[in-house]
């Protein structure tokens, strides 16, 4: 195995460990940002496509965490969020998406968490 590698690993959990669990979370939307901007780029259906689905499981899963009861988030953020991901999952399902809203709203979710 190459050294640079087997480095690797070690390098990727070493920087996780100098991220708060919140800036993790962060880094998710940047990445789904990044498939958007990349697809955008390509103008591929098939790449814009997957931006989508992306986005679509992202925003699923954010869903599903601020209507789990055992969420710790006060109940009027936990409201809010449940709006943006439902408005944000209707655009994602559009064949016609507005992947700048999709993004706007990666950006703003991320700017929250690393503040």
């Amino acid at each position: 195995m190459h050294a640079a590698t087997a480095a690797r690993p070690d390098a990727a959990a070493a920087y996780r460990q100098r991220r708060t669990p919140r800036q993790m979370e962060a880094e998710v939307f940047v990445r789904a940002n990044r498939s958007i901007r990349e697809a955008m780029a390509e103008r591929s259906e098939t790449a814009l496509a997957r931006a989508r689905a992306d986005n679509r499981r992202l925003w699923d899963v954010v869903l599903s965490l601020v209507m789990d009861p055992a969420n710790q988030l006060p109940a009027p953020l936990r409201s809010q969020v449940a709006s943006l991901a439902h408005a944000v999952l209707r655009e994602c399902e559009s064949e016609s998406a507005d992947l700048q809203f999709i993004s706007e709203m990666n950006d703003a979710i991320a700017g929250g968490l690393w503040s």
